[in-house]
């Protein structure tokens, strides 16, 4: 049996034990198209054969952009990887400045897209790069297609030299170098070897409830960032059949046709999903939302383990029958586990989907730790509403005396490409500095409350954590994204992006006249007292020094393109600071 050392024996693995029909399956131009673990591997050692021939050298670096998830990318992955040479992944959305910077600073000597966008991104400063060629998974005019590699690596004589570049990869090698959206500044090269990410993967695996053949997992975050590669690899080893979602606006579609039993997601995702339920929700009369409204209470009550005893148990079912079956069947009807990453989940949202029989389960990581640190499971009671679960095997977590988590294992990254200063002033001794702040409860369960460098003084000398502030208000429907501001100011405050889908059903409702425009609902009274009774209720949970003093609403809504997001949806707290700044000094001047 395949022992799994490098990235690339995890295929391998699932030929001998599963030998799908169905591995990796992408919609192109309409149908579903199935591609079985021979198949795959075929392809993939066609792609190894051609980079020898094209000259491509052990630590070679090749890049690949692409705007959706697709069977190429995993074909590109173990071809590349089996010689020897490294995987850069970059993500598709960052402006063109940026991929300069990754493929010079990368040094990547080959370059491959998906689409006619990527392309003319990479067209506009590959004069600036090392690149040699691109070449593009759909077919664009004047692009190499990547099907003339599978042509190249057609002719197996030298699959000889391939089996030699394989057995040089040594498991401590570099596979892949991850450069991290950040929300600050420059990328940063993140250096992983394939032990990093076997052993995080390995590890991981026990938490997953996943039963092997027949298993259907849609996936749907982005391949490039760590969080979705690692859980693809785990689902080869699983032996689960992975479909590639068409795009966030397609989820709905792609997962009534796959009925997925898994799969990752963001809190954003979960946000959305349940706003459309909810805007469902109240399409409906009479007894149908009275009944609505009441599984929603129910929901919201939710514990763990039949905490809240037999009658809450028996009315749930009565919920779950009526009206969660029907959430369920939009997901597909056989959605069982959503295992969710990247920022932390509001703790209404987990009971909620938990109680309609959608299991959400939190984890916790980054890119430099490969990245699972910590992830909930239901079974064998390792699942507790607002913390990310225990730490997995093999992986040490330590609280610092300042409150940071600190990470130990095989997991932590081999350092910053080319930066020896920086990886030096995040490690102690083989501890990791993860720049969050958490604690660890006396049953072992690890809870975060917020990023050390975000936490903040204001004039008077008193510490606030914005996280703490920002998660309760978004617990409010009015409120779709929010930072607290108020470092070296008298006060906190707040600049709120407000859920505009929602608030104009609430005036609907109200039958109140707010408006049209984003920026008329903004400057509407009626609006701005609404939302100062959700922060005023927040307010109640926190100490005096703390609480927002005052806020003001955002014209616009936050998004990727508008630059105040990274591409997993994270803020990018000192960019929206400079967009804002004339509300900034509205509110402190």
């Amino acid at each position: 049996m395949t022992e799994i050392t490098r990235l690339f024996d995890f295929p391998y693995y699932q030929l001998e034990q599963y030998n799908l029909e169905d591995a990796l399956i992408t919609k192109y131009d309409g149908t579903w198209e199935a591609t079985s673990t021979k198949d795959y591997l075929d392809k993939a050692n066609a792609i190894s054969r051609a980079l020898i021939r094209l000259g491509v050298q052990k630590n070679d670096k090749i890049a690949v952009i692409s705007s959706n998830n697709r069977t190429e990318w995993n074909i590109m992955d173990i071809g590349v990887l089996q010689v020897g040479a490294q995987n850069i992944p970059i993500y598709p959305t960052i402006s063109p400045e940026d991929y300069e910077y990754v493929l010079n600073h990368s040094e990547a000597i080959y370059c491959f897209v998906s689409d006619e966008e990527v392309l003319d991104k990479v067209n506009t400063i590959k004069h600036n790069t090392k690149v040699k060629k691109v070449y593009s998974f759909n077919r664009i005019k004047g692009c190499k297609h990547y099907s003339e590699l599978l042509k190249l690596g057609e002719d197996d004589s030298n699959q000889a030299e391939v089996e030699e570049r394989k057995k040089a990869v040594q498991p401590n090698d570099l596979a892949t170098i991850i450069y991290t959206s950040g929300t600050t500044g420059r990328p940063k090269g993140v250096m992983l070897s394939h032990h990093n990410i076997v052993s995080n993967a390995l590890d991981s695996i026990p938490r997953l409830p996943i039963s092997g053949k027949g298993t259907r997992v849609l996936s749907f975050l982005p391949i490039c960032h760590i969080f979705e590669r690692v859980l693809i690899y785990i689902y080869q080893y699983m032996g689960a059949s992975i479909y590639y979602a068409e795009s966030i606006e397609k989820m709905s579609d792609n997962m009534k046709e796959v009925k997925p039993h898994l799969m990752s997601v963001v809190p954003r995702l979960l946000e959305k999903v349940y706003d459309k339920i909810y805007a469902k929700g109240q399409e409906l009369s009479g007894i149908k939302q009275k009944l609505f409204y009441w599984a929603i209470e129910l929901g919201e009550q939710w514990e763990p383990y039949e905490k809240n005893g037999a009658w809450y148990e028996f009315k749930l079912g009565i919920a779950r029958k009526l009206i969660f079956s029907k959430w369920k069947e939009a997901l597909g009807g056989e959605l069982d586990t959503m295992v969710s990453g990247s920022a932390p989940l509001q703790p209404r949202l987990a009971r909620i989907f938990c109680a309609a029989g959608l299991q959400v389960m939190e984890g916790y990581g980054l890119t430099e730790t490969s990245p699972v640190i910590a992830v909930g499971k239901y079974e064998g009671h390792m699942f507790k509403i607002g913390t990310v679960g225990k730490p997995i095997e093999n992986v040490e977590v330590k609280i610092a005396e300042d409150g940071e988590i600190l990470v130990k294992g095989p997991n932590v990254m081999m350092g910053y490409y080319k930066d020896p200063e920086k990886t030096a002033s995040v490690m102690t001794g083989d501890h990791f500095h993860t720049g969050d702040k958490g604690e660890i409860d006396a049953e072992g369960f690890l809870k975060i409350t917020g990023r050390k460098k975000e936490m903040f003084k204001t004039s008077g000398g008193k510490y606030v954590i914005p996280t703490l502030l920002e998660n309760e208000l978004k617990q409010s429907r009015f409120v779709e994204q929010v930072m607290v501001i108020g470092e070296g100011e008298k006060m906190p405050a707040a600049l709120i992006q407000l859920n505009f889908d929602f608030v104009k059903e609430w005036a609907r409702r109200k039958h109140k006249s707010i408006g049209t425009t984003n920026t008329e609902i903004c400057s509407n009274q009626d609006v701005i007292d609404r939302i100062q009774k959700v922060v005023d209720q927040c307010n109640q949970q926190f100490g005096k020094w703390e609480q927002i003093k005052r806020f003001e609403l955002t014209p616009d809504v936050w998004s990727i393109s508008g630059g105040q997001l990274t591409p997993t949806l994270k803020m990018k707290r000192d960019v929206i600071k400079g967009i804002y700044k004339d509300l900034y000094d509205k509110i402190y001047n």
